[in-house]
Formats: structure tokens, C-alpha cells, sequence
């Protein structure tokens, strides 16, 4: 089945009803892009976006944890597609969630090949009822293998968000990410730096753990945008681990996450779809 076909396929529920799909990717673990993810879906929630977040993460599922979803389950629509987890922010406005984590017993590991791991994509690119969202956010493993591949061919992003830590061991791998995405034929959206400094809550002083600036540099170097920095805040890793997303609370880090959201929707909205 060809793209297009995929396209028309999904016209009363997948990924073809969704306005803009955004993948967020890194070249190295460890680095926060599941909380980036997750606070970025809120984030444009909160500026009055529809939003789906699926978490393409087969084997290390974490975001209905850091949305305190993880207890809830997915339904089937009358027309036999999957209804995803929703998250309500106000009249008519909500997330919509969909994780291989729902259908798991809690710590059960996920020990499968290739093969399956996409099939399992498939399904929530092809059967789950994404609605007309505006954006559908899509949390991917590390790395250039078979997840992120198979997220490009068969989604066709309107964008890649890259994820990374200052140190040079994690800046490394952003060109990879990058030059995998351009690749692909998906326009980079841009560079955030994770973790990026510490603020003493004693005295104040700013300490750079992973170093400084790496992200930018290679955000300048790659002649691609630089969104921001976020700072490493024990609020937001507390947040990550009770659910509650830390763009909600009122903290530096949460204004400069709803500043790149807004980077972000003013650049694809700004194009046609």
C-alpha cells in the first residue's frame, strides 16, 4: 500500500484526518524527549490546538506514567477503530493518548522483533480514531532504526523536533538526526536543548552539568532553528513521575516551553498542509 493509498484509506479516522504530524526525535537516549513530547502536546493544547500524542516507543512505553493515564484503556468506536485515551482540558477540548502501554500488564517487558514492533505502529497509524486533530505529536525511541523510519514513511511528518543535552557525546548524534530526517524529505522544526543548566535553590547560582550551548552551536553549524533551552528543574522531573506536566505550573521552564509551542504552530501554520 503507497502513502497516498494509506491517505485515503484513513479518511474517517487514522493519521489522515490529523492537520499536522510532528515527529520528535533523538539520537541518544537518556536525553528527556518523552518529556518533551508530553509537555509540548500540552502545550498546544493550551493554546487552544486539538491534540494527539502517541507514544511510538514500543519497547520503553512511558508516556501514560507521565500523564497519570496509565490505569485507563483505550475503547473501540462503532466503526471498529480504536478510541485513544483522552485527557479533557475544557469544553470540547482534549489530548488524545495512544500507547502500547495500555495493553500491558504494569513492568511486563515488550520482547519483540522488527517485525512486530511494526505491526504495531501500523495499527496506531491505521486504526485508532485520531478525529481532526491539528497536531498529532509522535514520541519516538532514540535513534535511526526501524521505529523512526517507519514513523517517516508512513506518517509523512510535516516536521521533526529535535531533542538533546549539551554535552558533546549527545550534540554528536543531533547531525545524524538530522541528516536521517532531510533524508526522509521531513523539514526539520528545530533543535531544543534539554537539560541544559541548574539553579542552586539555595543561592541562586546557575551550575552547567552537561556543559553549555552545544545545541545551539550545532543548531548554527546545521543552519537549522534553535527553539531553546530547558533548564534542568527538579519540578520537572517530579512532574514526569506524578503526571501532572510541568507546562501547567507556573515556572520559567513552562513559559519557555510555551514560547517554542508557539514557535512551532506559527511555522507550520504558516504553511499550507
Amino acid at each position: 500500500m503507497t502513502q497516498d493509498e494509506g491517505e485515503q484509506k484513513n479518511e474517517k479516522g487514522g493519521i489522515g484526518s490529523v492537520k499536522y504530524r510532528i515527529m520528535v526525535m533523538s539520537g541518544k537516549g537518556g536525553v528527556g524527549k518523552s518529556t518533551v513530547s508530553a509537555n509540548l502536546a500540552m502545550s498546544l493544547a493550551m493554546l487552544g490546538r486539538n491534540v494527539g500524542l502517541l507514544d511510538a516507543d514500543i519497547t520503553g512505553p512511558n508516556i501514560p506514567k507521565m500523564l497519570h493515564i496509565e490505569d485507563r484503556r483505550p475503547t473501540a468506536t462503532e466503526d471498529g477503530l480504536i478510541e485513544p485515551v483522552e485527557i479533557p482540558l475544557g469544553v470540547d477540548q482534549s489530548i488524545s493518548v495512544m500507547s502500547l502501554a495500555f495493553f500491558l500488564e504494569k513492568g511486563a517487558p515488550v520482547i519483540w522483533r522488527g517485525p512486530l514492533k511494526m505491526k504495531a505502529l501500523q495499527q496506531f497509524i491505521d486504526e485508532v480514531e485520531w478525529g481532526n486533530a491539528d497536531y498529532l505529536i509522535i514520541d519516538l525511541p532514540p535513534g535511526t532504526s526501524d521505529e523512526p523510519l517507519s514513523i517517516a514513511q508512513l506518517v509523512k511528518p510535516h516536521g521533526a523536533l529535535i531533542v538533546t543535552t549539551p554535552q558533546d557525546v549527545a550534540v554528536m548524534d543531533v547531525e545524524r538526526a538530522v541528516k536521517m530526517a532531510e533524508a526522509l524529505n521531513v523539514p526539520v522544526l528545530g533543535v531544543i536543548e534539554n537539560m541544559s543548566s541548574v539553579v542552586c535553590p539555595h543561592c541562586g547560582e546557575v551550575f552547567e552539568v552537561f556543559g553549555s550551548g552545544g545545541g545551539k552551536r550545532m543548531a548554527e553549524e546545521l543552519n537549522i532553528p534553535f527553539l531553546g533551552s530547558i533548564a534542568l528543574d527538579p519540578e520537572i522531573a517530579r512532574s514526569g513521575d506524578t503526571g501532572i506536566p510541568f507546562v501547567t505550573q507556573n515556572s520559567p521552564s513552562a513559559k519557555i516551553f510555551e514560547d517554542m509551542a508557539k514557535k512551532i504552530a506559527e511555522s507550520l501554520e504558516a504553511r499550507t498542509p
